[in-house]
């Protein structure tokens, strides 16, 4: 048993917190509004989230952003990727020596295009940091539905204990020393969600959504090769696996982003109904600030930002894509991180 302090109530957060509470482990999980801790607190529910679920009764929500950080040696990061630097900031006073951190955020920092280890090492050096990711809906988990994940570290002993914490009958977490492959997968499919929310909500097909998430997975290899991941990486959980579910689950916040955006719903409407943080939207616009940084052609990446951030229209989009100049299926750029030939 273990103590972890859970920052973040928002849907995936409040899911891990209850798992992870389920499991016999002391979690106190801390919610930005105490208003919404004390709800937690009276009536074993998030109002918010997951309302219809009751969480679990050992579960401890607070406020208090320093009594979540004294909770606990071991720190679960579920805030967005655009929050993370803020609440890292927040924290670091409050930190022990020995902290560690597991980031549950999928996204780059838009500011500076990096990813969140990058901004964990830069703002808490001394945390030891793992990232989890993989095709987890919070809907599912919190429902005690079969789920697999990775968990990802530069010290195979800190995943490892990560995964001895968290595996259960219903939750099945694997290891991994690839944080970059990881980070990449999750952050990026994202972004091919919504380009799959789009083509569904236009009514193109089942043909035109396995061929736009298949060209996206050779976006993703293309962008993790020139920065390091293992290609194996992201033919796993956090790759292929968080990709098929994000591409076609209603769960997704991203698909149904661009759903809505594909039936003609103006991509701020969109947002404002969505009600949560599609990660996806940002990125996008991460990978767009920053594309001359990476080096890498991502023109589905480049097509999601124009029609979220430039208000072009989805069937120009489209249109450019299907006219690209024809390529190879596969060359040794796709792996191996030589020059880039587009997709």
């Amino acid at each position: 048993m273990a103590n972890l302090s859970v920052f973040g109530a928002g849907s995936w957060g409040t899911a891990f917190a209850h798992l992870a509470s389920s499991r016999g482990h002391n979690v106190c999980l801390w919610c930005r509004r105490p208003q919404q801790a004390r709800a937690i607190a009276t009536s074993g529910r998030n109002p918010d989230y997951l309302e219809d679920i009751p969480l679990s009764p050992n579960l401890l929500p607070t406020g208090n952003l320093a009594e979540a950080a004294i909770f606990a040696e071991r720190w679960v990061f579920a805030v967005p990727a655009q929050s993370f630097r803020e609440l890292a900031g927040k924290l670091r006073p409050l930190a022990p020596r020995n902290v560690r951190v597991c980031n549950l955020a999928k996204g780059f920092e838009i500011t500076t295009g990096k990813a969140m280890s990058q901004v964990c090492h830069e703002t808490l050096p001394m945390a030891v940091y793992s990232v989890l990711s993989g095709p987890c809906h919070a809907e599912e988990v919190v429902q005690g539905l079969p789920t697999a994940v990775v968990v990802a570290s530069a010290l195979f002993e800190e995943a490892f204990e990560w995964q001895v914490l968290l595996t259960g009958n219903t939750f099945r977490v694997y290891t991994n020393e690839d944080v970059t492959g990881v980070e990449i997968g999750g952050a990026v499919k994202n972004v091919v969600a919504i380009a799959a929310g789009i083509t569904q909500g236009m009514g193109l097909g089942d043909n035109a959504v396995a061929a736009l998430a298949t060209r996206g997975l050779a976006e993703i290899l293309r962008l993790g090769a020139r920065l390091g991941a293992n290609p194996l990486t992201l033919t796993g959980l956090a790759g292929v696996g968080d990709l098929m579910t994000t591409c076609y689950s209603r769960h997704s916040r991203n698909f149904r982003l661009g759903f809505s955006v594909g039936k003609g719903m103006p991509p701020g409407e969109a947002l404002l109904r969505l009600g949560q943080v599609a990660e996806g939207y940002y990125t996008a616009q991460a990978l767009r600030e920053h594309a001359d940084s990476f080096g890498v052609e991502l023109p589905i990446v480049e097509g999601v930002f124009r029609i979220l951030h430039e208000n072009a229209a989805p069937r120009d989009i489209l249109d450019e894509l299907l006219l690209r100049d024809p390529k190879p299926e596969l060359s040794p750029e796709l792996l191996w991180g030589g020059r880039e030939t587009g997709a």
